[in-house]
């Protein structure tokens, strides 16, 4: 027993790496599923190297075995294999290498490959990575389309040919990489990356040809799908035939059956568009003649009433009416100012008749003494007082005298 490490008892580095080694030599041999990404067969070597991959962590170990376990009949250990592998894991403690020495090795069936996808499915169905609520709406005409593609491939072709048929005016951002093998998943990711990095790219198709489930198993990467979810870029995938599915279809925001009908969902055509608009601008033109020709006839039926066809006639009964309307208030005024007058006379009669120079007129006369008092009683004046008396013609200033004329007292007091 090696005694515990401490800042003043370190362990040597040989010391941790022998108990490195002796920790994974205690794990005894274990079954390990992966593809083989590198495979070196050295001439007459009794061993065999090969590197097995983690698609969906991107980790990767090598492996040694003997060339009786790579070559065993029906085997056929080619890289891109999926394969399960029996071995005691190893730690070289010269090199603080790990490594896997390899007793058996299984190629995955057809089965086997199916029921690791059906798995990895379920695992990100329950994510929600496939959810519908996550597919985005396509643009309705792309200014530059994104492709990842393999080279020169038959795929590449109907896309391009195709969207270029139908769009004239189409650009492309192409990325051409590995769409089988081993690296062919990390490709599509680096380029899926780059693409979606690009702000002029407003949608991406992801296209191969058809081949074998084996073929085809790079896009059914866990690693790839989830880098399709997390674009912020439209993604199209036309991977295979129409009936070929791989994952990538389920996270896609648009399957495409084809390359070819990647192209007929990515871009218009532009004849159909032309003919849409030609029928809208029909329809518009149709719709604006209507409304016009239905305003003119209303006009043409506003014109015909009297009141538009002739606006003087109005003004001529409005004349009779003024004509009308100014003889009855002039007669209307002069009655009433005739019978003013006819009032104002019969109260100017009443007011001279009742008034006192009426009286004067009549003979009488009216005494005053000097302080404008009058006199109603012979006693009430004195002999020789000054009185002034007002009659018809005028005013006159007397002066009493009894004694002049004793009859008059005498007919004064008798009255």
């Amino acid at each position: 027993m090696t005694a515990p490490s401490s800042p003043e008892a370190p362990w040597p580095v040989r010391t941790v790496a022998r108990k490195i080694a002796d920790w994974i030599g205690r794990l005894g041999e274990v079954w390990v599923e992966g593809q083989v990404a590198q495979l070196s067969r050295r001439g007459g070597a009794a061993t065999v190297f090969l590197t097995l991959r983690d698609p969906a962590a991107d980790l990767s170990v090598p492996v040694t075995c003997h060339r009786d376990v790579a070559e065993r009949p029906g085997l056929e250990l080619t890289e891109g294999s999926r394969v399960i592998v029996r071995a005691r894991p190893d730690y070289y403690v010269a090199r603080g290498s790990f490594s896997l020495r390899a007793t058996e090795i299984r190629a995955v069936g057809l089965g086997e490959l199916l029921a690791r996808i059906e798995r990895i499915r379920r695992l990100l169905a329950a994510e929600g990575l496939f959810d519908a609520a996550r597919k985005r709406p396509l643009p309705f005409a792309p200014g530059v389309v994104g492709v990842i593609t393999g080279r020169d491939s038959a795929a590449e072709r109907d896309v391009l040919v195709t969207a270029r048929r139908r769009w004239p005016a189409i650009r492309f951002e192409m990325v051409n990489c590995a769409v089988q093998g081993p690296q062919a998943a990390q490709n599509v990711i680096d380029g899926l990356r780059r693409l979606d990095a690009d702000p002029t790219v407003e949608v991406i198709v992801i296209a191969r040809g058809g081949g074998s489930v084996e073929d085809l198993l790079p896009f059914s990467d866990e690693g790839l799908v989830r880098a399709i979810a997390a674009t912020r870029t439209p993604v199209v995938t036309a991977v295979g035939h129409e009936t070929d599915t791989t994952l990538v279809d389920h996270v896609a925001d648009v399957r495409a059956a084809t390359p070819t009908d990647a192209a007929h969902r990515v871009v218009p055509e532009i004849g159909e568009q032309r003919r849409l608009v030609e029928g809208l601008r029909s329809r518009a033109r149709s719709v604006v003649t209507g409304r016009l020709d239905q305003q003119v006839r209303w006009l043409e039926s506003v014109r015909t009433r009297p009141v538009l066809a002739s606006p003087d006639r109005l003004l001529h009964g409005r004349e009779e009416d003024v004509d009308g309307l100014r003889t009855r208030a002039r007669r209307t005024l002069v009655h009433r100012v005739e019978g003013a007058e006819r009032d104002l006379e019969h109260a100017r009669a009443r007011v001279a008749a009742l008034s006192p120079a009426a009286t004067l007129e009549r003979g009488y006369a009216v005494v005053q003494r000097a302080d404008g008092s009058l006199v109603r009683d012979p006693a009430d004046v004195t002999d020789d007082e000054r009185l002034r008396i007002r009659v018809s013609g005028g005013r006159l200033t007397v002066r009493v005298d009894r004694e002049a004329d004793p009859s008059a007292d005498q007919e004064e007091k008798q009255s």
